[in-house]
């Protein structure tokens, strides 16, 4: 985590210790010098001397204690259009309503303070992130954040955790047409080897990135490297990198990719063939072909069904590559940074001739891009032979629709992470039981607040588009791993059926008065947030489930 404001108290958590222990606490680490304190958040167990943080960054030794350095993010839910903040707070929770309502020292209200229900902090209306809550390990200890409230009259429990993952990757999709690299090529972060490029998609080229054959199963230098570049994409943040025999890039999230140097503007309508088809009716009659240059299927309208629907006859074009269908060509050129992704600057050079006798002098020819970026207008000559001229305005403004069509071109990144024990062990002493509740959506999974796709078959695999969590959700551990919120929200009933730890539900305000752990008096350190506008309320809302 980065940015610090503030720290937080952590004491000793009230919890029983193994039988086995007895009353006897666990025997300190005699190697550890006067005036240090080990903290336990991760197997790394750091000595932090006063004053100092641990390798993670997120402990500190202040005073002799251990204390957490990164505040609690809350969430507020959005005001609707028309609310307005009616209900004092009393003067205990004041300061935390100015916080959570921008600066006022009331709560939004849909009616009057004759409808107050007496909740002061407006339960429904706030929800407990595990961005800068705190871990699990190890794994016999309950979540931070068991956080009890009540939504339209319903008992509720969401259980709050930072978790760490070695099980995570992020998956990077690229608006581009142009060639970044072959399938399976590496990524390489600073020299190291950090990911892969994957199938490309509709319009995007996709990279795999992380994960723990790279964390753990190669060097060190590699394991670090795959996750400083993880912490920066996952915070939003934008870096550099290069693939083996293709290019190099500057990606980040919500951003246009940079590629070799260049930004890109334009994220393709669709492959040759497509175009084709969208564009053929307002290509009829202007053209008497149009040739779209794509690395995957490059589209010919004469030929194409679009085209003999309308009534074209045949020009008598002759294309280079693998035909596939009736106007459908694949292979016409190999793929690169210039025309639809292809390699070439010269259109006509996917173009091998005319039959004679079909194609006629005076033929008109349009050449295009699957983004129109690229654009050029030919008439045949008596030799048959393209000659450029000037593009008619009737068929700039298709080309330009083309473009017009084309949504921005950015860069979109998804954290993918497997849930696995201590996260579990941290909800109930019977991990199996959450992660059958979450199939049968009876748990909403959600990752700093923002929805969380949960992945069909065995486990607990989420994903959830970094946007629209909070920024600097993720944090590391020297391990090395990637540390991430996460939130189980459900039914206090259903909490208890999946043997969840109960003991542990601290309401909602007796959570902000003092914390998780910490003793009375000791304030929480927090940031409150609006819930963004695009993300459902975590509370009260069917989860996304595979």
């Amino acid at each position: 985590m980065t940015e610090h404001t503030k720290t937080d108290g952590l004491p000793a958590m009230d919890i029983p210790l193994p039988p086995e222990l007895g009353a006897k606490a666990p025997p300190r680490n005699e190697r550890m010098a006067v005036g240090k304190v080990e903290c336990n958040a991760c197997p790394v167990l750091c000595q932090i001397a006063e004053g100092r943080s641990g390798a993670c960054d997120r402990y500190a030794n202040q005073a002799g204690a251990l204390v957490r350095v990164d505040p609690v993010v809350l969430l507020r839910r959005t005001l609707n259009e028309g609310q307005t903040a009616l209900v004092p707070f009393a003067r205990e929770v004041q300061g935390d309503a100015q916080e959570a309502t921008g600066g006022t020292s009331a709560v939004a209200s849909t009616a009057s303070s004759a409808d107050w229900d007496g909740d002061l902090l407006r339960s429904g209306e706030v929800f407990v992130t595990g961005v800068g809550a705190s871990t699990t390990y190890p794994d016999y200890k309950p979540a931070p954040f068991i956080v009890g409230s009540k939504v339209d009259g319903v008992d509720m429990v969401t259980v709050v955790t930072e978790g760490i993952f070695s099980y995570c990757s992020f998956k990077v999709k690229i608006d581009t047409d142009r060639f970044l690299g072959s399938e399976q090529a590496n990524v390489r972060y600073k020299g190291e080897t950090v990911g892969h490029v994957t199938t490309a998609e509709y319009g995007s080229q996709m990279l795999s990135l992380g994960g723990v054959h790279h964390l753990t199963g190669g060097s060190k230098k590699e394991g670090r490297m795959a996750l400083e570049i993880m912490q920066h994409l996952g915070n939003k943040q934008a870096v550099e990198c290069t693939i083996d025999g293709g290019a190099s890039l500057v990606i980040q999230a919500g951003k246009a990719p940079i590629v070799g140097g260049v930004e890109e503007q334009r994220m393709r309508v669709g492959c040759g063939s497509a175009a084709v088809g969208i564009f053929a009716r307002q290509l009829y009659g202007h053209a008497d072909e149009v040739v779209v240059v794509d690395d995957h299927i490059t589209g010919v309208l004469s030929e194409h069904q679009a085209g003999r629907c309308l009534g074209m006859p045949s020009s008598g074009i002759q294309m280079r590559g693998r035909k596939s269908t009736p106007g459908r060509y694949f292979q016409v050129a190999n793929p690169g940074t210039g025309w639809g992704g292809t390699d070439i600057a010269d259109p006509l050079s996917i173009i091998e001739g005319w039959e004679p006798g079909v194609a006629r002098p005076g033929l008109r020819l349009l050449m295009t891009s699957t983004t129109g970026e690229h654009a050029q207008w030919y008439v045949l000559n008596d030799a048959l032979q393209p000659v450029e001229e000037d593009m008619p305005a009737v068929i700039r403004r298709v080309v330009e629709r083309i473009g017009e069509n084309c949504e921005p071109s950015l860069c979109s990144v998804l954290f993918l992470g497997g849930a696995g024990g201590s996260l579990r062990a941290g909800v109930t002493e019977n991990p199996v039981l959450l992660t059958r509740a979450i199939k049968r959506a009876l748990v909403n999974v959600t990752c700093g607040g923002a929805p969380a796709y949960v992945w069909p078959g065995g486990g607990i695999t989420v994903m959830a588009d970094v946007l629209r969590m909070p920024d600097n959700s993720f944090g590391t551990v020297p391990t090395p791993a990637i540390v991430a919120p996460i939130e189980f929200s459900m039914r206090l009933d259903d909490f208890g059926a999946l043997g969840g730890h109960v003991d542990y539900v601290m309401p909602l305000e007796k959570a902000l008065a003092r914390g998780a752990w910490q003793d009375e008096g000791a304030p929480l350190a927090r940031q409150w947030l609006r819930n963004p506008a695009e993300n459902i309320w975590p509370l009260g809302q069917p989860p996304m489930l595979g």
